[in-house]
């Protein structure tokens, strides 16, 4: 049975995400979709808001928060992807941080001196996000900027990768580094 932490109101605003995601699939109207749009970036504000104000920050929460925003622009971009609104390379381009942090969260709880690391947002990452919701507002609304968009997200992607790797790389060895002074195994050279 899930515990108390995991069913406060803010691990619900970021839950909702995943019916925005239902809805966008089921309802083919622009404009609805632009509102669902808008509708995921603010709860994506507000789960975070809500946390802090309230002090029910949780590990679980840091958890739930990332997979609905990746789940919500995932279901997003496979949509056009699947209208012919998007291209497979600019699909692939703006998830590219998305799939590159999800194959580093299993390969951190894979290797046994990675699992300590905590992973936490970085502003690379947020901002990636606020591009890729931009990008999914642009498509329906003007197509001449997306490829310059899907570009930029591209780049933004490639340092918010580098960004997450070296801080994951960090907070491991100092992880390991106080288990070793602690009398643990020896941290990672």
């Amino acid at each position: 049975m899930p515990s108390a932490v995991s069913l406060n109101l803010p691990n619900a605003v970021s839950l909702s995400r995943l019916v925005l995601a239902a809805a966008f699939i089921a309802i083919p109207s622009n404009a609805i979709r632009i509102g669902l749009i808008v509708a995921a970036a603010f709860t994506d504000f507000l789960d975070g808001w809500l946390a802090r104000r309230q002090h029910s920050a949780s590990s679980m929460g840091a958890l739930i928060d990332p997979i609905a925003d990746r789940a919500f622009v995932l279901t997003a971009l496979s949509v056009y992807l699947y209208d012919g609104k998007l291209t497979t390379p600019e699909y692939f381009i703006v998830l590219s941080r998305d799939f590159a942090t999800a194959i580093g969260f299993l390969v951190a709880r894979v290797v046994p001196w990675l699992r300590p690391a905590v992973f936490q947002a970085r502003m690379l990452g947020k901002t990636v996000t606020v591009l890729q919701l931009t990008l999914l507002v642009v498509i329906l609304l003007w197509r001449a900027p997306v490829d310059a968009l899907v570009l930029l997200i591209g780049a933004f992607s490639a340092a918010s990768i580098v960004d997450y790797t070296l801080a994951l790389w960090h907070r491991a060895k100092a992880a390991s580094a106080e288990r070793a002074a602690a009398g643990g195994s020896v941290p990672p050279r």
